[in-house]
């Protein structure tokens, strides 16, 4: 993924700052264009190292994740009340990938794991470490399906209005 990311940015990057100073050499002006370009690497290699900082820790203590923008959010074995494990479909595909709910005693969502970045055996690995109730949804559910049946497991920014009462 970080390879694939990587060479998007390089394909729309690369042409366009070409054509600036293909644009700006021939009147000196380039050194704004050589700025901006300094600029973008250095974003990107901030992403770069902040996507490789991303971590999930779990051991008989409990779970812990430094997401990407480097926040920890630790939690002991006894905040832990369970673990869905379900196949969501990917938005305008047949195809599907695993997500794994790390939810406390209170319902909320602790720790989420997107098949996008955890592979399959990474969260077998968690479900085994914790040792607590397993729910594995047996069909792949849609986005839509998943904001229906429990909206308190996606990020605020992927819930929508569902018209659902109670």
């Amino acid at each position: 993924m970080l390879l694939q990311s990587g060479l998007s940015v390089l394909a729309l990057v690369a042409p366009i700052s070409a054509v600036l100073f293909w644009l700006t050499i021939p009147t000196g002006t380039w050194q704004p264009v050589a700025i901006a370009q300094g600029v973008l690497v250095a974003i990107c290699a901030l992403a770069y190292l902040a996507f490789t900082r991303t971590i999930i820790r779990v051991d008989a203590d409990g779970i812990s994740e430094r997401g990407f923008l480097g926040r920890v959010a630790s939690f002991s074995t006894a905040e832990v009340g369970s673990v869905v494990l379900l196949d969501l479909y990917q938005s305008g595909a047949l195809d599907t990938q695993p997500q794994l709910f790390v939810t406390g005693t209170d319902g909320r969502l602790l720790v989420r794991m997107r098949g996008q970045y955890y592979s399959r055996g990474a969260m077998d690995t968690v479900i085994d470490q914790l040792a607590v109730p397993v729910v594995r949804v047996p069909e792949p559910m849609t986005l839509q399906d998943l904001n229906r049946a429990r909206p308190e497991l996606l990020y605020w920014f992927e819930r929508r209005l569902t018209g659902r009462t109670g």
